[in-house]
């Protein structure tokens, strides 16, 4: 026993305390949400005493940086953008977020638009960013609204729950410092470092279960209802509030098996457009695109190439101008 407490451990144990004490002291407030997985309500959105809120990458939400004044100018039209990668884009001023806004402001309107989407994001998660975002006095939400996050909302909200009991297997997570390095692995930071076996089972493990479960007819199901549900529910939120809300639904670029081309919605113009109504606008990127040269928009069988976040904005900008949501 006696051996057990060499100079060298003590060294370290002292070492680790210390450790501990300066990221409590200094740094806590940095590691706000970090294993919440984007569930926790406040995580990216960073208030300054100066009136300005900034947009960070914490807390399982990797925001495009942003800043802006918590109340909103007098004479300006905000609008906020809250999706998943698809509105996120390939940077912040390709995405149709920022072209949106530029748009506006051509044609002399005094506009900010701002980018809150974030990549995996689902339904759950998108509403607790929209939460967040009506304490910004928003003239215009955004919400673009896909059916298929809910697989990564939900394993993550299993990882935030688990990483909240006191399993013997957490406990040292509960360490701030221990936490960092684990961050660090799940953010690549040393990820080149591990063997391939490690990383091949991590990322074979998740793509399998996804994989299954999308052609599980009746978890495909069981995610569409939950979409419309929480949907729902965050339209209700931004009408409690009195501010409007443009849903817009995702549309897939897809290859038929006979060669041909086309753009498929998964059911999501369906789900979606009956929740249209006072304050709530309805717009289907199938119906934007599909008469549109509309395999030069897509990067991939999602996500937008600079021309599809161009047409988008276009798209959008016109119908804010015909149903007057802009001044």
């Amino acid at each position: 026993m006696k051996g057990l407490f060499t100079k060298s451990f003590l060294l370290l144990i002292a070492l680790l305390c210390g450790s501990e004490l300066v990221v409590r002291v200094f740094f806590a407030r940095n590691m706000s949400g970090r294993f919440e997985y984007g569930y926790h309500p406040t995580s990216g959105f960073v208030e300054r005493a100066d009136g300005t809120v900034q947009l960070v990458r914490a807390g399982g939400r990797r925001f495009h940086p942003q800043s802006f004044s918590r109340q909103r100018p007098e004479g300006t039209f905000r609008i906020m953008v809250i999706g998943d990668s698809v509105p996120r884009g390939p940077s912040l001023q390709a995405s149709y977020a920022s072209l949106l806004g530029d748009k506006l402001r051509t044609r002399g309107i005094n506009a900010e638009s701002f980018n809150l989407a974030l990549p995996g994001f689902g339904a759950r998660r998108n509403q607790l960013v929209l939460r967040q975002a009506l304490n910004y006095q928003p003239d215009l939400i955004i919400l673009h609204v896909n059916n298929s996050n809910e697989f990564e909302d939900t394993r993550e909200w299993r990882r935030a729950q688990e990483f909240k009991t006191w399993h013997p297997k957490n406990w040292p997570m509960k360490s701030l410092v221990f936490r960092r390095l684990y961050e660090m692995k799940t953010e690549k930071l040393f990820w080149k470092w591990l063997p391939s076996e490690v990383r091949d089972q991590a990322a074979l493990h998740d793509a399998d279960a996804e994989l299954n479960a999308s052609v599980n007819e009746a978890k495909v199901r069981e995610w569409d209802e939950q979409v419309r549900r929480v949907t729902t529910e965050s339209v209700a939120l931004a009408r409690q509030s009195g501010v409007p809300i443009l849903l817009l639904t995702q549309v897939r670029h897809e290859n038929r098996p006979d060669g041909s081309v086309a753009l498929d919605d998964h059911g999501l113009d369906t789900l979606i457009r009956p929740l249209a109504g006072p304050g709530v606008r309805f717009l289907s990127m199938k119906e934007m695109l599909e008469p549109q040269e509309f395999k030069t928009l897509f990067s991939d069988g999602a996500h937008l190439t600079r021309a599809g976040h161009i047409a988008i904005a276009a798209a959008i900008e016109q119908h804010l101008r015909e149903s007057k949501l802009v001044p």
